[in-house]
């Protein structure tokens, strides 16, 4: 399968409000109130923990039925811990999560084994966790001021 290109843009409303867009989609993101936003939306760390989770539940829709495991329901629980010092500049840590951990619900009738070996494929195969977990090349192409 060739590489396909991705594209989403993120436009500064009010405040800290952002309309993000993607093909035909819109979210509203935004900072809660105790990080000076006005809380009408996840913000944007919130958003990645939500795209690996439901990355993950992708992966499974997708392959359990290779791995013979039948999903009767399936959920990921995600947290992590953020220095919110680094982003205010308040002191030389980290920026980003430090530590993200996740809990896999799975009803079924598969075999404890069958289902550690899918979760372990859905770890491996979850785009998201990919790029969260490996460096991936992030770069300015340029700069456009608007007249």
């Amino acid at each position: 399968m060739p590489v396909e290109t991705f594209k989403a843009t993120a436009h500064l409303q009010k405040g800290m409000v952002v309309k993000a867009r993607s093909r035909n989609f819109e979210v509203t993101i935004d900072e809660p109130k105790n990080l000076g936003g006005t809380d009408e939306g996840m913000n944007p760390v919130e958003l990645v923990l939500c795209a690996l989770g439901a990355c993950q539940a992708i992966v499974a829709r997708v392959y359990a039925r290779q791995f013979d495991v039948n999903l009767e329901d399936f959920w990921v629980e995600t947290e992590g811990n953020l220095d919110t010092d680094g982003f205010m500049n308040k002191s030389d840590v980290r920026r980003g999560y430090s530590d993200i951990r996740y809990n896999i619900h799975i009803k079924t009738d598969a075999p404890r084994e069958r289902v550690e070996e899918f979760v372990a494929f859905i770890e491996r195969t979850c785009p998201v966790g990919d790029t969260i977990q490996n460096p991936v090349n992030v770069k300015l192409n340029e700069i456009i001021i608007e007249a």
